[in-house]
């Protein structure tokens, strides 16, 4: 049975055994994101960074799309046992800071949609910039997906996070502010456009009145790449 018949049968044997969870408020803005790209590319790769064990391809599959799960060695084995690979869908065994993943992707040109969710927060400023320039230069007219806590949050995090290990995350290392989205857009020359994703279910008059509760909030961005390279330089926004 193929990818699409799979999916399309609603695989009767495999997904009784792992539905396709409905995601939670987060979860639906990156589910947004992807749909909304897919229509402008339908033949795109989806790479989900640090997805674990998500069923994002079961829920999001047109039928023609790619999706490659990027996971670190230790728990691609584990995806790979639980969830094997199949036609359109391949689990890679490596870092997110380890951009050797990036070789993975088959054919760029038809489209790339990075997602990331909880996984930028957990790295250095270094290490954002860095990502955000290996996406920009290898996937023109690309996306990148994530989510950031504001900076007084992400602080607050690590104030409060102990050491990392075992099954403990890894600590929160980078935050965003809603009014840093321009200064992000300048981080690459390669970045045409960021804008902030708004939860599909949260009416837009009620988004400003409520300035506490966007203040707590994590945001969920995409970061869209140009098609060719831009003349301008970057800026030093991530940090």
């Amino acid at each position: 049975m193929t990818e699409t018949e799979l999916t399309e049968t609603g695989a009767q044997g495999r997904r009784s055994a792992r539905p396709a969870r409905e995601p939670g408020a987060r979860g639906r803005c990156f589910d947004a994101a992807v749909r909304a790209y897919l229509v402008r590319h339908p033949e795109a790769t989806v790479v989900a960074l640090g997805e674990g064990l998500g069923t994002g391809f079961w829920r999001l599959d047109n039928g023609r799309l790619n999706w490659l799960t990027v996971q670190p060695p230790e728990t691609a084995a584990v995806r790979r046992m639980l969830l094997p690979d199949g036609a359109r869908r391949r689990t890679v065994a490596r870092a997110v800071t380890d951009h050797g993943w990036l070789d993975a992707v088959r054919e760029p040109q038809r489209g790339v949609i990075v997602t990331a969710p909880g996984v930028l927060m957990r790295l250095s400023p270094p290490a954002v910039r860095a990502l955000l320039a290996a996406c920009a230069e290898r996937f023109p007219g690309g996306a990148l997906v994530f989510d950031a806590l504001p900076r007084w949050a992400s602080a607050l995090a690590r104030r409060a996070a102990g050491p990392a290990g075992g099954r403990r995350p890894a600590p929160v290392r980078w935050g965003l502010d809603r009014a840093e989205l321009p200064r992000l857009a300048a981080a690459h020359p390669g970045i045409v456009a960021v804008r902030e994703i708004h939860r599909p279910d949260f009416p837009a008059r009620y988004r400003h009145r409520i300035p506490v509760l966007r203040a707590l909030t994590p945001l969920v961005c995409e970061v869209r790449f140009a098609g060719a390279r831009c003349p301008r330089s970057a800026s030093s926004a991530v940090s």
